[in-house]
């Protein structure tokens, strides 16, 4: 090539390096003032969504006096060893415990305004304060609480105008959405907070009656009562407790999604309690020895251990053995999931429920009663009032159970049930009922559904026992 052709070339390659560069500039520039835009505009959202919300959001002061026993701390360390026993003085010495919260102004009714928070912030106490963003105090009164899904709601009197909180739908909450968190967190007053969802549907331990949204907002000791708010402006959640090896925030916060705190608000206003629908179960999840004894391998559902006598269930023929795996037009995967779409629903109404029973699908149609706690108590009419689980060959090993003995045994009593009370024990293995000597697990639910009166036969420690049990 001649020199000058190399030096067009050259001289073309400069030029067309000089129009891409350009061209990055004029690309560039309005991305970035696009990112600045948007980075502003999340700005004036939360400030527009601070302004919006912290009057509604509360301060929730409690106190709870607890009374003891005076003590001459002479006469206990000077009393002579034989001198006469001095009546107890009957004076006691009042100590004020002070608890501290957040809540959400969720409705009016003429004077009444109505507050929301957790039952956790309020249980017990003899005083509650409520303080507004704006300095106003209130003293507040109980409606009513429910330690079930840890709620309750509070009431002030006042005909000053109070703004009311705008209540989203948690259902279409998204993982990722952007979230404030405002509340009281170790008393700095309305405080706000950012964060996002970062999950849905997460469970606690020991709560089958709601879920919860976890965020990483940050919410402390403080926090619980307070407001979970989409960028709507909407309360979506109250939030609840985090999770934490230090106590404080790591980045673990949970709200109670306010689409499980509605209807709570009208029960306590008009009944000053909340009312849960009752199904009647005794119940739990398939494992793997249940699903391949039972021929359930594959499936998915709440596993029926015992039902309730006089209970709805028992009343649309739902039998122990059974697996439901819808109700109410809902799939339900697994216990916690039935428990919650129960307590969801309305007493007495009338729901279709799906199940499969000896590896068939049925459909009923069942009606919930209401859920008294008089139902937790001491004597329980369950049927049959014991779970029963097959004896693998690990167990028959550790155990020490004879071949001969039975094939299936009984996992747990439930307390307080007819079976407790005649001395059935977890362990025992159950050789025959009504006369016929029990095959395996699918044929021991066959023989306890096809009679009212069970002659029940069972080896504990090489001796053989026989009980009879009623339905």
């Amino acid at each position: 090539m001649t020199n000058q052709k190399l030096h067009r070339s050259n001289r073309f390659l400069i030029v067309l390096g000089f129009l891409f560069s350009l061209s990055l500039i004029i690309i560039t520039v309005p991305l970035s003032a696009q990112s600045g835009n948007a980075a502003l505009d999340l700005q004036n959202a939360f400030r527009q969504i601070s302004t919006d919300i912290l009057p509604v959001v509360v301060q929730v002061n409690t106190v709870n006096v607890i009374e003891r026993k005076k003590v001459n701390p002479f006469e206990f360390f000077f009393r002579f060893p034989n001198s006469p026993q001095q009546p107890e003085s009957p004076q006691t010495q009042s100590f004020r415990q002070e608890g501290l919260g957040s809540g959400v102004i969720v409705e009016r009714r003429e004077d009444h305004v109505y507050i929301l928070t957790n039952n956790h912030v309020v249980d017990g106490a003899d005083e509650i304060e409520v303080n507004l963003s704006d300095g106003r105090k209130f003293n507040a009164t109980l409606v009513g609480g429910d330690p079930l899904r840890d709620l309750a709601l509070v009431s002030i009197d006042t005909k000053d105008n109070l703004p009311i909180a705008k209540l989203g739908n948690s259902d279409d909450v998204w993982v990722g959405d952007w979230v404030l968190a405002i509340g009281n967190p170790l008393g700095f007053e309305s405080t706000v907070t950012a964060g996002i969802i970062s999950a849905k549907g997460r469970n606690a331990e020991g709560q089958n009656f709601t879920d919860y949204l976890q965020t990483d907002a940050s919410i402390n000791p403080g926090n619980s009562g307070g407001a979970l708010v989409n960028l709507n402006g909407e309360v979506i959640g109250i939030n609840s407790f985090i999770a934490s090896t230090s106590g404080g925030n790591i980045g673990l916060g949970f709200a109670i999604p306010i689409n499980n705190a509605r209807r709570a608000i009208d029960d306590f206003i008009e009944k000053g309690s909340v009312e849960y629908a009752w199904l009647g179960v005794n119940m739990g999840d398939l494992n793997t020895i249940l699903s391949e004894e039972l021929d359930l391998t594959g499936k998915s559902g709440a596993f029926i251990y015992n039902v309730y006598g006089e209970s709805p269930a028992m009343k649309s023929d739902i039998r122990p053995g059974d697996l439901i795996t819808s109700l109410a037009g809902r799939t339900i995967e697994n216990s916690t999931d039935l428990s919650r779409t129960v307590s969801s629903l309305l007493p007495d109404q009338s729901v279709p429920v799906i199940l499969i029973r000896d590896g068939n699908t049925m459909n009923l149609n069942i009606q919930l009663a209401v859920r008294t706690i008089e139902r937790d108590g001491v004597n329980v009419n369950v049927w049959p009032g014991f779970s029963a689980v097959p004896v693998t060959s690990e167990l028959r090993d550790q155990m020490r159970i004879p071949r001969t003995a039975g094939n299936v045994l009984i996992g747990g009593v439930v307390e307080g049930s007819p079976a407790s009370a005649l001395g059935l024990r977890s362990g025992d293995v159950i050789k025959a009922i009504n006369r016929k000597n029990v095959r395996n697990l699918q044929h021991f639910y066959e023989l306890i559904n096809s009679e009212d009166r069970l002659e029940i036969k069972i080896t504990r420690q090489g001796n053989d026992l026989e009980f009879i049990l009623n339905k």
